[in-house]
């Protein structure tokens, strides 16, 4: 057995070791979340982290990957999204959901769980593969891609599928920004009403900017509190999911046990899919004590700019790395179902956000 006095260099060495190899893979993703921040510089509508996305599977379907990358890449795909999750955090208040009031609460509420259910039904009866399913309706129902990040951080999806989902909700969202502010005036909707219609409806933060900002300010600032109050439901939602998944596991390992020959054998967790899942993800903890952070008023504009600007680098440089994951071949054998279910929950969720509008407005 070896010695604490060797025990402490070995574990250091590991650390050592792994920073190496994954270095040069952190170093290329970096330099392709650089330019993918330049190209959405060039568009209001563009997200950094959706344009990551579409550059990494570029990239890596037009030349094969130098077996070197591939450790940093897969780094970056999962603990380094995990960490620009926590930082995303540091957007939100307890104060901001103070500001919508408990209706105002329970109409968000309301929209995220109607979008979300009523996708993932949608998906079912579409025949879609469960995890794809999930996926769309978490990015839908919560804030675009980062959400699908977070949640495949859970479900561990397979690449094509949480690409095919980022896909979709950067088209809607696209497409919101220019067909919600026709629908502006034939619903009646104006100001702030728009502005918090836009907030429920539409995914990425940006995109909702972008649409909101043709009524002005008024109807930004509204729709930033509503989108915001979006993302803190992130953190409920994954962990929900990281619980039944857990519970999941640790039925079907209890009956795989019950039905064996040996009723002293230890249950196999690798028939579904290996280690039980934790119950609460430790990103997810984190995120949330970002925000109660945030809300205790301790850390300066100066310091909240900083963690914004560290989380657009860190969740770009991530979202690079699980394009990098995409094979546009096996992406294709998914169909066109997904486009289907897409479209479904665009109109699904604008809907949903009118409906509360009208309700808490």
């Amino acid at each position: 057995m070896a010695s604490r006095d060797t025990a402490a260099p070995d574990a250091a060495d590991g650390v050592v070791d792994q920073a190496r190899a994954v270095t040069p893979g952190l170093v290329a993703l970096a330099l392709v979340a650089l330019a993918s921040t330049w190209i959405a510089s060039l568009a209001d509508f563009l997200s950094p982290l959706v344009v990551g996305v579409v550059l990494g599977a570029l990239v890596v379907n037009v030349a094969a990957l130098p077996p070197a990358l591939l450790p940093g890449v897969r780094f970056a795909s999962r603990s380094v999204l995990r960490f620009g999750i926590v930082l995303l955090g540091f957007r939100l208040s307890l104060g901001d959901l103070a500001g919508l009031g408990a209706s105002g609460l329970l109409v968000v509420a309301c929209v995220v769980t109607v979008t979300f259910v009523g996708t993932r039904w949608v998906a079912r009866r579409l025949g879609i593969p469960d995890d794809l399913g999930l996926l769309v309706a978490t990015g839908y129902s919560i804030c675009g891609a980062s959400a699908i990040a977070a949640m495949d951080g859970v479900i561990d999806a397979d690449e094509e599928e949480t690409a095919y989902a980022i896909t979709l909700v950067t088209l809607c969202g696209t497409l919101s920004i220019f067909v919600l502010p026709l629908l502006a005036g034939p619903l009646g909707l104006g100001g702030e009403m728009f502005g918090a219609w836009v907030g429920g409806a539409v995914h990425d933060v940006g995109q909702v900017v972008a649409t909101a900002s043709t009524e002005g300010d008024g109807a930004v600032a509204a729709a930033t509190v509503v989108k915001l109050t979006r993302v803190v439901l992130l953190a409920p939602l994954v962990a929900t999911i990281a619980i039944t998944r857990r519970r999941a596991a640790t039925g079907a390992a209890r009956n795989e046990a019950d039905g064996a020959a040996d009723p002293t054998a230890v249950p196999d967790t690798t028939a579904t899919g290996g280690a039980t899942p934790p119950l609460v993800p430790l990103f997810v903890v984190g995120f949330l004590v970002a925000i109660v952070v945030r809300s205790t008023g301790v850390l300066g504009d100066g310091v909240l700019d900083t963690f914004a600007g560290l989380e657009k680098i860190v969740l770009t440089i991530a979202l690079v790395g699980l394009g990098m994951g995409v094979r546009f071949g096996d992406m294709r054998r998914l169909g066109a179902r997904p486009l289907v279910l897409g479209l479904v929950a665009w109109v699904l969720v604008a809907g949903a956000a009118y409906l509360g509008t009208e309700i808490a407005l």
